[in-house]
């Protein structure tokens, strides 16, 4: 739309619009960039190098500058990063699980809130924390609770997306015996990671 049709049909009124075309100063409207000075093509350069000599991610991890999330991070990305094959949440976690806790609703019942943050943020300080300790022995189902947190908070579910169909497919399949060859077709087309 020109500016005489909008003042036409209603959307300005007329009486709030003053056109500047004309009173533009004719500087302005012929005026050329202006070269950069030589204080600002130094500051320029200064900001290049710094952008170029800027330390790695990997320097960064070594000097302890960077930590790498634990929890809500990509599956692969993280055990990229840490080197892994398993992440080492679940191995400690499952570890302890298996020698301390055979316990009747040991991934059903909750663990106490403020234990599972501590040990949240123990593992996403990159330390491995002591499992041992008597408050996680007396609470043994917030060790649970850090496993169910884990994988709830991953952004692409151990299962995948990209392959719910093919599980809801499998789980689906009308005999017990079938049901497991398809349910195994599946997981074999996980990514690795998820796989491990």
């Amino acid at each position: 739309f020109s500016l005489s049709v909008l003042l036409q049909v209603g959307f300005f009124p007329s009486e709030c619009v003053e056109l500047i075309n004309d009173k533009v100063p004719q500087s302005v409207t012929n005026s050329v960039p202006k070269p950069v000075s030589k204080k600002h093509g130094k500051l320029i350069t200064f900001l290049r190098t710094f952008m170029k000599s800027r330390p790695t991610k990997q320097k960064l991890k070594q000097r302890g500058i960077l930590k790498e999330r634990v929890f809500g991070c990509d599956l692969g990305e993280h055990l990229l990063n840490s080197g892994h094959d398993v992440p080492q949440v679940l191995k400690s976690c499952t570890e302890f699980i298996e020698k301390h806790g055979i316990v009747d609703g040991i991934y059903r019942l909750s663990g106490i809130a403020s234990n599972i943050q501590k040990l949240r943020h123990e593992f996403d300080s990159e330390q491995i924390p002591d499992l041992t300790k008597d408050i996680y022995i007396q609470d043994i189902h917030c060790v649970g609770s850090l496993c169910k947190l884990y994988f709830r908070e991953l952004p692409n579910p151990l299962l995948t997306y990209q392959l719910y169909e093919k599980f809801s497919d499998a789980v689906s399949a009308a005999t017990d015996e079938e049901r497991l060859v398809k349910i195994h077709d599946v997981i074999q087309q996980l990514p690795p990671p998820h796989y491990r």
